[in-house]
């Protein structure tokens, strides 16, 4: 595959990431109004989003959309439940080690499938009878 390829197929990944996890936000929400706490959503979304419509198989596009799914992940739930003390997004970064340990392993767990969806496929050709 050709540079020009791959990067084209990065870009597209990035887009479907971006797409997918704004899905994935207004999924959660649409899911805490109905009294499930869905927050792996974000993220997984991110990385079904960035490996949908790419044709090769890409560290670089995991490890950014993985990236992108764990951020997708902190805005939902500083959205859903910020600190009473501040509401700030700056507090709440600094005090994400203060969340419950659920809601860690649920933004966690997003941020792999994240990675992990959005590696994309080998494009091997099928071997050919003899």
């Amino acid at each position: 595959m050709s540079d020009q390829a791959r990067a084209k197929n990065l870009i597209i990944g990035l887009a479907g990431a971006v797409a997918g996890g704004l899905l994935g936000y207004f999924a959660f929400f649409w899911a805490a109004k109905q009294g499930f706490y869905a927050l792996i959503l974000p993220g997984a979304a991110a990385g079904m989003g960035g490996g949908l419509f790419v044709r090769n198989k890409s560290i670089v596009r995991g490890i950014i959309c993985g990236l992108l799914a764990l951020a997708f992940g902190l805005v939902a739930e500083w959205r859903f439940a910020p600190f009473i003390a501040d509401p700030g997004f700056g507090y709440f970064l600094t005090h994400v080690h203060e969340l419950k340990p659920l809601t860690l392993i649920m933004i966690a767990a997003g941020a792999v499938f994240g990675f992990w969806l959005a590696l994309g496929k080998e494009s091997n050709p099928a071997p050919k009878n003899p």
